[in-house]
């Protein structure tokens, strides 16, 4: 039996009696140098810090021997430890123990409810996946660098305003909380941040959306707006988990829009032009999403993580480009394709003969002045074939 204790910044005299009795009776602790640290001399065992990388040595962890401990931060289930040992071993081989978690702490010393706050990781994520448009989180650090980078990042996508606190050391005798913007920490904060810290934000300004206006993306018109992308959104059918490959993907408005629909959701843009791929890669760092940029499809298309949907907003008349889609989309995967042009669409009306699925035209109308009334101008008619793979 492996067992995880959970340990806060004030050490062995924060342990409740069950964990210190655990800790008492071990023969080794394993556990990372600062965690190892906070064990005063009543626990007696010996102590083994992990290596790095520390994965192979919870690999090779004799579970079926003698019981195994192990010390970790706070909560060792909270984007610890405790899950990866479960994820190797199974439940049923460790019990776990865990302490007050960081975010437990954090949410009471702002006075915020924890079901109301989301919880983000950076240990090991990007910076710019804890930008939001509103809402309040805390942020888990990967160490004294985090602070600023975030703050930074922040800012430079039009969240400067967010209110930035940085806790440290919480729980223990020398916690310390400092309170600023996001632009005030960005461009003011000093280098004395301790490596054990998480940050609370609320960010400013709110413009939570369930729907994303097309204002919100920077683009140079090729755009599927925002009607259109709505109900190609509909017919991708965006599940939890899932990664969508967006092929011509202008913007990567399709792409952002399928990472914030559900929990998990990645993408992969496909775009052949430079410019628009310093635009998708802008639009998915201001929302906080994960889109891995690529080169024109189908040549990009090797070593890409596999889809379970595919969206094909542009390239439709390149010789063999829906095949290649279809050839790398599993089965029950979704493909939804639109088309603007006459030559465009002759594909995707060859494809419904050959292959079935549903095809739709959409003919989108924005009312707009004309002269002292109102007049209704409209946009190009965007024809839609959708299918699922058998």
């Amino acid at each position: 039996m492996i067992i995880v204790v959970g340990i806060g910044a004030d050490g062995t005299a924060g342990l409740s009696a069950a964990s210190k009795s655990e800790l008492q009776r071990a023969a080794t602790i394993y556990g990372s140098k600062r965690q190892l640290e906070l064990i005063d001399d009543t626990i007696a065992a010996p102590r083994l810090e992990w290596p790095s990388p520390m994965l192979p040595a919870l690999q090779a962890l004799p579970v079926d021997g003698p019981d195994i401990h192990i010390v970790a931060s706070g909560d060792p289930l909270l984007h610890g430890i405790g899950g990866t040992l479960i994820r190797l071993f199974g439940a049923e081989k460790v019990r776990v123990m865990p302490h007050v978690s960081s975010v437990t702490l954090a949410c009471a010393r702002m006075g915020w409810n924890v079901q109301d706050t989301e919880v983000i990781s950076l240990v090991t994520a990007e910076p710019h996946t804890a930008i939001r448009r509103g809402g309040q989180a805390i942020v888990l650090s990967r160490n004294h660098t985090t602070p600023k980078t975030l703050a930074a990042a922040l800012d430079a996508y039009g969240r400067g305003d967010s209110e930035f606190t940085v806790l440290e050391l919480l729980g223990g005798p020398d916690e310390r909380r400092r309170d600023g913007t996001a632009r005030t920490w960005a461009h003011d904060a000093g280098d004395d941040v301790d490596d054990l810290n998480v940050i609370a934000i609320r960010y400013l300004p709110d413009s939570r959306r369930a729907s994303l206006p097309d204002d919100a993306f920077m683009h140079d018109g090729q755009i599927t707006k925002h009607a259109i992308r709505a109900a190609t959104l509909a017919a991708l059918d965006p599940r939890p988990g899932g990664r969508l490959w967006d092929v011509g993907a202008g913007s990567g408005s399709i792409a952002v829009e399928w990472c914030r629909s559900a929990l998990g959701c990645t993408a992969v843009a496909f775009e052949l032009d430079e410019r628009r791929r310093l635009n998708i890669g802008f639009n998915a760092a201001a929302n906080g999403v994960s889109v891995e940029v690529r080169g024109a499809a189908p040549d990009e298309f090797a070593g890409a993580p596999h889809p379970s949907a595919i969206f094909v907003g542009g390239g439709l008349t390149r010789p063999g480009l829906l095949d290649a889609c279809l050839e790398h989309l599993a089965a029950g995967g979704h493909l939804v394709a639109n088309a603007v042009t006459v030559e465009s669409e002759a594909v995707l009306a060859q494809q419904y003969s050959r292959l079935g699925g549903d095809l739709r035209r959409f003919q989108h109308y924005q009312g707009e002045p004309l002269g002292g009334f109102t007049g209704w101008r409209p946009q190009y008619p965007v024809t839609q074939w959708s299918v699922t793979k058998q």
